[in-house]
């Protein structure tokens, strides 16, 4: 099984494709076959969208893995597990020989969630991206020396629908962390990519050495949409227009502007449902 920035070493200037993918909410294995049709690098999964029960991330990634035989991301957020869950996950997902892991705070819950759940956060996603890094190094989270230790890549999110001055310190502390690779939220112009290098450069004397995923979401009528959705898009889908094709074309307008590393976000439907065909298209578009 290859890291992330191992594949995007070996790419060079290729596109490298990360696709999300939701895990079930039953542990039938039928419910996880769409993954046979995302020929993409990774398939990446997400935790418990919807904040919804679902197979675990950990043991989906290691079923796709085992019985599809795709290289795989896990997303650990730390919204829900303390310091002790998290981290002997972690040494299960080592033993299931998964090494590609992302952090995430998580969707907050909301007022009615709270009803009957709570938050944990005993993590910010930085200290735990940091001690991630820790157990690479055989140390757990009191210092503790572990048996063997862990040999994770780990990634992290960025959000450029946010304020950029904020994402780029975020991003170098995340990096200071530990973080290898970067998956950016949904963004439709390269040029704002571009802006938030050219800032964290700015801001930190140094480039961003990390790679840096730029999330392109396949959108589809009353999908679920993230980011600030631009014009021509929204006139595109309204024409008629695939959203499989208006995908095609921003990872065209990527790569024309040497960002070849893609996350790609399958259309998200009412109650949660995934067009996993449409992404499948975009991946088959580029010989996938």
């Amino acid at each position: 099984m290859a890291t992330v920035p191992e594949r995007c070493a070996a790419a060079g200037d290729s596109n490298v494709f990360i696709c999300d993918f939701s895990p079930p909410r039953g542990g039938d294995p039928a419910l996880l076959q769409d993954a046979r049709e995302l020929n993409a690098d990774f398939i990446s999964v997400a935790y418990n969208p919807g904040r919804s029960v679902r197979v675990n991330s950990v043991l989906t990634a290691h079923w796709i893995k085992a019985n599809i035989g795709r290289d795989t991301l896990f997303t650990v957020a730390t919204r829900d597990m303390n310091k002790v869950a998290t981290q002997s996950l972690l040494l299960g997902a080592a033993l299931l020989g998964l090494q590609n892991a992302v952090v995430v705070k998580g969707d907050a819950f909301t007022e009615k969630d709270l009803e009957r759940v709570r938050a944990v956060d005993d993590f910010t996603p930085t200290e735990l991206i940091a001690s991630i890094t820790a157990m690479n190094q055989g140390v757990d989270f009191r210092g503790v020396k572990l048996r063997s230790p862990t040999n994770f890549a780990v990634g992290a999110t960025i959000d450029l629908n946010r304020d950029m001055e904020r994402e780029v310190v975020l991003a170098h502390r995340k990096a200071k962390a530990g973080a290898s690779f970067f998956l950016l939220q949904a963004v439709f112009e390269p040029s704002t990519v571009k802006a938030f290098w050219e800032c964290y450069q700015e801001a930190h004397g140094q480039a961003l050495r990390q790679p840096l995923f730029c999330g392109v979401q396949v959108m589809a009528p009353e999908s679920i949409t993230f980011g600030n959705v631009p014009r021509w898009v929204i006139k595109g889908m309204a024409s008629g227009r695939a959203g499989s094709d208006i995908a095609v074309e921003l990872v065209r307008r990527f790569a024309d502007q040497g960002l070849s590393y893609i996350y790609l976000v399958p259309p998200i439907l009412k109650g949660g449902v995934r067009d996993y065909d449409a992404a499948r298209r975009v991946l088959t578009a580029f010989g996938r």
